[in-house]
């Protein structure tokens, strides 16, 4: 037991006696030398290409502006833009929830509090939704929202798809009418 006390002692002065410097000098790295060469990529002499003169086949020279294919590529997104009946944008949610009456209060209260503003009331089973505008872009979304969050600080603005006036059936519009005659 006492050779076991002996040799614990031992060990522990020996792992704990100090070691020499640790730190070398810079003098010990001075002929360090390593050939990073064969790991580098290669790339070609870019003076010896721009010194050089392309070929007549290599550049199209053209004598007219791209204005006019320009102009036909933003007629035909225009066109494809205008053939979805369906544009997503933004609106500004005043009110959602179950409640029939308070939704009806909410949206007279629009009304009432902002005449410029038209809000709109739509029914998603099972809650009704009360939303004022609908923009193409969450900035122009911005002033709407800030006016009725006077009012109503639940309000926020959220994505939207909106139906095209020009996709609208002949039965749309006239229930719009007559909702908006009652």
């Amino acid at each position: 037991m006492r050779i076991f006390w002996v040799l614990g002692f031992l060990l522990l002065f020996a792992g704990c006696k100090s070691t020499g410097k640790t730190s070398a000098s810079a003098s010990n790295y001075a002929r360090y030398q390593e050939n990073l060469e064969p790991s580098l990529p290669e790339y070609p002499d870019y003076r010896a290409q721009m010194n050089s003169k392309p070929s007549l086949g290599e550049y199209p020279e053209s004598t007219e502006a791209i204005d006019g294919q320009l102009d036909q590529i933003q007629e035909s997104l225009l066109s494809k833009n205008k053939s979805e009946p369906y544009f997503s944008g933004y609106s500004v949610l005043v009110y959602s929830g179950i409640d029939r009456t308070k939704a009806f209060k909410t949206r007279d209260d629009l009304v009432a509090n902002f005449p410029d503003l038209v809000p709109e009331m739509q029914y998603q089973q099972p809650r009704y939704l009360v939303k004022v505008g609908k923009f193409a872009h969450k900035i122009e979304a911005q002033k709407s929202f800030a006016q009725v969050k006077t009012e109503f600080p639940t309000a926020r603005i959220i994505q939207d798809r909106f139906q095209r006036e020009e996709f609208k059936t002949l039965n749309e519009l006239n229930q719009e009418n007559a909702e908006g005659q009652n």
